[in-house]
């Protein structure tokens, strides 16, 4: 089972020059679930290296026995550090493909054609796709086979405009998750605020926010 996991590279929260990039529960948990699956992962990103990580996401509030478990796991941190660039990986090589939120992902792989012609490519075989909390947002431009958008009548879920108004980056983003998805003829819902809420349509996994991490990994392994 080879899965693909696909992080920003993007480190800019707009222009408050405040820092920005991926959420580290929503990339550890997973990690993890898949990885104890005994899934052979490969993670990538539009420059590779290493991802640029939010720091609030460091904080000691946002913290899970998922995030202390890779902070103690030096060669989860050496994969983490060592992406592959993302114009490097093909659809045909994995089973699935991953992607972790933050705010990052909708600053670059909401807008990056290798991005989306990946995902394009993994629809086409029929292969599960997997997005929690902002990066549904990568979804963006993403067009189904029908070449209607991806998630044109389909249920899904993101990052809430109530979530994102609880962090005060409304006016601070490029665009707003649930926004975009209902834009695109998606059939939005949510759970409460904060809370695990994942939801599967085809081979299509979407989950609202951080918490909901390790049930969409969940979700994507029952798909496989």
């Amino acid at each position: 089972m080879n899965i693909l996991m696909v992080m920003t590279s993007h480190d800019q929260l707009g222009d408050t020059g405040k820092k920005t990039g991926f959420w580290l529960e929503e990339f550890a948990a997973p990690y993890y679930a898949l990885k104890d699956a005994e899934a052979d992962i490969v993670v990538a990103s539009p420059k590779g290296g290493l991802p640029p990580l939010d720091p609030k996401s460091d904080e000691p509030d946002a913290q899970s026995e998922d995030t202390a478990r890779f902070k103690a796991d030096e060669d989860a941190q050496k994969v983490l550090a060592h992406t592959v660039r993302l114009d490097s990986v093909r659809a045909a090589d994995f089973d699935a493909v991953f992607y972790p939120g933050g705010h990052g992902p909708l600053w670059d792989l909401a807008e990056d054609r290798n991005s989306i012609s990946l995902i394009e490519a993994f629809v086409k075989a029929d292969k599960p796709v997997a997005a929690v909390c902002h990066a549904p947002g990568v979804l963006k431009s993403v067009k189904g086979v029908d070449g209607e958008p991806l998630v044109k009548g389909r249920r899904v879920a993101g990052f809430t405009n109530s979530e994102e108004e609880a962090v005060g980056l409304t006016e601070i983003v490029p665009f707003l998750v649930e926004d975009m998805l209902k834009a695109n003829g998606g059939e939005y819902s949510k759970g409460a605020d904060w809370a695990s809420y994942v939801l599967t349509d085809g081979k299509l996994v979407t989950g609202q926010n951080p918490a909901s991490s390790r049930e969409a990994a969940g979700a994507l392994l029952k798909l496989l």
